[in-house]
């Protein structure tokens, strides 16, 4: 039976004095379990650690990578301590050895704070190793979540001067479902964003058009970036070409249209996956008929016949349903006309073609669509391009409510859709 009365404080310590059930006789002849053994300084960069252990792990010269046990039981203790109050230099980094930590198998932990003690327990398979002390009561383990995107550049400007080409759509990158990007480009992949992450993004402004006395613009690029992430830029949309120098079509996301011009017929190239070629000008000087922007999904239409003839249609864009119903956007901008039929924007922003005679003003892209603007016609202005759209689709459950650019926010089913009108961040 156990000691009776006041035992003297010199006597070592028996099963006797443990009441039975609780800890045994085999306790006490391996060390009672969960008694932590402290070790030498560690100042190695790895450390095989080892249960019912203390490591002081002084960081000064090197970071650490402490692997845990491939195998515990439920109640086994490591404690890690900064030893030399060095571990925001050089951090601590926590292998858990196939085992889960916090529930998770990944990312490996890492502790960073100068001055920090680790006490961790193995819980079971479960949740594995959980951190009980300090601030390291917090998730050490954040997990990547998936978002889809639709990026969309700015569009180009149409060209000026007698008959001129319309301006490309802006690029056109989509991962979103089974959706298509631009110039018949497929899905892309989604990204994996981290959570406490800042991801920036940049909403592209349309190229200006020509209002005389200067050549139209090429779009604006839109981009999303970020840590840990492949940066996504979308091409701005290639200018629309005037009759005279120095307004050549231009390349981009989408290729602006050529002019009637002979030397200014070619249209611009388009972006792989992202957008097609501008239509060509009608050739001569007496052709009067400027080509259409390229779009997401289609060439622009190349202008035809002579005085009285056709200017080029944009190219169309592309539909998405990101945000819950189908939205077009990523049209070309049409040609411009002296005195024919002037060129139809694209579906999905482009804007129309000017005709001189009678006088039929062209107009500018669609704002947010990265629509092309509309090729003019001897007397300027012509149509500038449509700004960009940034679109993000992600898990309700993930979504941090941590943005800045005032996105607007809706849901749809499970996800929760932010559309960036203007550049901004989000943290995830």
């Amino acid at each position: 039976m156990g000691f009776v009365g006041r035992k003297p404080t010199n006597a070592p310590l028996t099963s006797d004095d443990i009441p039975n059930g609780i800890i045994g006789a085999a306790d006490l002849a391996s060390g009672i379990s969960g008694l932590i053994t402290w070790q030498s300084v560690v100042t190695s960069s790895t450390l095989t650690a080892v249960a019912s252990r203390g490591y002081f792990v002084d960081t000064t010269s090197n970071a650490c990578t402490v692997t845990l046990p491939a195998s515990a039981t439920a109640g086994d203790t490591i404690i890690l301590v900064d030893y030399a109050r060095k571990w925001g230099t050089n951090a601590v980094t926590i292998n858990p050895n196939s085992l889960k930590f916090q529930g998770y198998t990944s990312p490996n932990p890492e502790y960073n704070t100068s001055g920090q003690s680790v006490t961790l327990v193995y819980s079971g398979a479960t949740q594995g190793w959980i951190p009980t002390v300090d601030d390291d009561v917090t998730l050490e383990t954040p997990q990547n979540y998936t978002v889809d995107f639709l990026v969309v550049a700015g569009g180009g400007g149409g060209g000026a001067d007698t008959a001129s080409g319309g301006g490309g759509a802006g690029g056109y990158r989509n991962s979103y479902s089974t959706e298509t990007s631009g110039g018949g480009g497929s899905s892309e992949s989604s990204l994996s964003f981290t959570p406490s992450t800042v991801y920036t993004i940049t909403v592209g402004a349309g190229g200006t058009g020509n209002s005389g006395g200067g050549s139209a613009s090429d779009g604006n690029n839109s981009v999303i970036s970020g840590t840990g992430i492949t940066t996504i830029t979308s091409t701005g949309g290639g200018r629309g070409a005037g009759s005279s120098s120095p307004n050549t079509a231009n390349n981009g996301g989408s290729g602006g249209g050529g002019a009637d011009n002979a030397g200014f017929q070619t249209a611009g190239s388009g972006t792989a996956n992202q957008g097609y070629a501008g239509g060509n000008g009608a050739g001569t000087n007496s052709g009067y008929n400027g080509g259409g922007g390229g779009g997401a999904s289609a060439v622009g239409v190349a202008g035809s016949g002579g005085s009285g003839g056709t200017a080029g249609n944009g190219g169309a864009g592309l539909a998405s349903s990101i945000t819950g119903s189908s939205v077009s956007r990523g049209g070309g901008g049409g040609g411009g006309t002296y005195n024919g039929t002037s060129g139809t924007g694209g579906s999905g922003g482009g804007g129309n073609g000017h005709k001189a005679t009678p006088a039929v003003a062209s107009t500018s892209g669609t704002a947010n669509t990265g629509g092309g603007g509309g090729g003019g016609a001897q007397v300027p202005p012509s149509g500038s391009g449509g700004s960009g759209v940034v679109i993000l689709r992600m898990p309700t459950a993930n979504y941090s409510g941590t943005t800045t650019g005032s996105p607007t926010v809706s849901t749809s089913g499970s996800d929760t859709i932010l559309v960036y009108n203007a550049s901004g961040s989000y943290t995830g």
